[in-house]
């Protein structure tokens, strides 16, 4: 490496002997690759970023060059993160396998614990002939603190990575928090001085844009993770213009409801936030998007002038959603469609859909075994997600049932710390979430009629028949991957 400016019991079984065999494999695939040109793999992805977004329909937000990929992709309207925290969700969707089966469930975890030969997404194509870089945060990192250091899994996964550390992390002691001094999980924002190339993200983007050109005749598998808008929100000034506070109404701030309220994570500076300070977290999570948005046109813009358009595989996505005052929450780690959906935009020469959107339901685990079947690879055996690709073609196909996330808790009983699991299943129609089993409380959601999830139905008799099925559905999953 280089640094630089349902088949569940074959699963189990590969799990098991992952490694030796598949690692002897390489040398051949990667002669197999040569013989014929490989489309590219460009994924880009996004820290805390919900659905925000022009192309999803957001009034206010301004992301032109987003709105324009969206154009030439396929817009998924219902895809979910397996877990809405950075660590647990990102180890989920590199290696192809659920939380519960990672056993990833914080911020410390390491997946290799479990399965330390565990080809992952970038070893996938690097041992199919592919030259895999990253750039920023693809696997999991502490923000802002480990800005700049080296990431989970570099030696194994990647030929070649870059640590971008821009003027942000440098002007720490500039940026407002709530809890002063304290950044990477409270609300904290700037209004930087500077240009957009002196950031982080900008920095990625100039090296994104470098490895391109660097790649242009071989095949790559480009990682392309942003730090933004990830907290602090930090962003030039000229981006917060955009966006006057005047202008920005703040949510009301409601008691969460129960029994969520009972295990979400309400930190009390936010709960006595003036509208003020609502306001200007809002307008630097909004300024810091269309900072994120202005980075993701000059990579997409380099695709195009380099002539890579026709021979790359694109994708945008986010590592799970984000709250601005729905329920009385902010920030993530909720199992409302704030926290657990994430925008997603696929393209690829030759398809279909281009422009359109899809109600098919999408999983950040699919996208592993996504992108290696749209760049001709053979799926690994080992992934739980299903291929996407089937809806580049058509739009309405049906892709899967339900789409899971998941979240941890720890609660003090009788003196001792008692950590329990909450699930929440997404269908076409309904979101159902139950905490510990059902033993303390369950939620049902309509979404036909109920899409900001304000009414739960679990105690409304005549939704008891649509609870038992989702509730069935939840443990048939679970059952799936034990």
């Amino acid at each position: 490496m280089q640094t630089s400016r349902n088949h569940k019991i074959s699963r189990r079984s590969f799990l098991a002997r992952t490694g030796a065999a598949a690692l002897a494999a390489s040398t051949t695939r990667a002669s197999r690759a040569a013989e014929t040109r490989q489309m590219n793999m460009l994924f880009m992805i996004s820290d805390d970023l919900n659905n925000v977004l022009g192309c999803y329909g957001h009034p206010d937000i301004q992301t032109p060059n987003i709105d324009r990929f969206a154009k030439s992709a396929l817009k998924f309207e219902r895809a979910y993160c397996q877990f809405p925290l950075c660590n647990p969700s990102r180890s989920s969707m590199m290696t192809g396998l659920y939380p519960d089966e990672t056993r990833v469930l914080n911020n410390k975890g390491l997946f290799r614990d479990r399965y330390p030969d565990i080809e992952t997404m970038p070893q996938w194509f690097r041992s199919h002939g592919y030259t895999a870089a990253r750039v920023g945060k693809l696997f999991h990192y502490g923000v802002p603190r480990q800005i700049g250091t080296d990431g989970l899994d570099d030696s194994a996964s990647w030929d070649n990575v870059v640590n971008p550390r821009g003027r942000d992390v440098a002007d720490e002691d500039k940026i407002f928090s709530l809890r002063p001094g304290q950044f990477g999980g409270t609300l904290s924002w700037l209004a930087a001085d500077g240009e957009d190339e002196e950031q982080t993200d900008g920095i990625a983007a100039t090296e994104s844009i470098r490895l391109m050109e660097e790649y242009a005749d071989k095949p790559f598998f480009l990682g392309v993770g942003f730090y933004r808008p990830h907290t602090p929100f930090v962003a030039p000034k000229k981006y917060f213009d955009l966006y006057p506070l005047d202008s920005i109404k703040p949510l009301p701030f409601p008691e969460v409801w129960e029994p969520a309220a009972a295990f979400v994570n309400v930190k009390p500076e936010q709960r006595t936030m003036t509208d003020r300070q609502r306001q200007e977290a809002t307008q630097a999570y909004f300024a810091s998007i269309t900072f994120l948005d202005a980075q993701i046109g000059r990579v997409l813009d380099a695709v195009d002038r380099l002539g890579l358009a026709e021979n790359t595989v694109i994708a945008f996505t986010s590592d799970h959603g984000y709250h601005l005052g729905e329920h009385g929450l902010w920030q993530k780690r909720s199992l409302f469609e704030e926290s657990a959906r994430v925008p997603l935009l696929l393209s690829a020469p030759g398809m279909s859909t281009a422009g359109k959107s899809t109600d098919s339901l999408a999983e950040l685990v699919d996208l592993y075994p996504t992108f290696a079947d749209c760049c001709g690879l053979p799926i690994p055996e080992h992934t739980s997600g299903v291929t996407l690709k089937p809806l580049l073609q058509d739009a309405t196909a049906h892709t899967k049932d339900i789409a899971l996330t998941m979240d941890t808790r720890h609660v003090q009983e009788d003196g001792e710390r008692t950590e329990f699991k909450g699930y929440s299943i997404r269908t076409d129609r309904w979101r159902y979430t139950e905490w510990d089993g059902g033993k303390r409380g369950a939620e049902l959601y309509d979404h036909e009629r109920d899409t900001r999830e304000q009414s739960n139905l679990i105690d409304d008799a005549e939704y008891s028949g649509i609870a038992r099925e989702m509730k069935r559905l939840l443990h048939e999953r679970l059952a799936s991957m034990a």
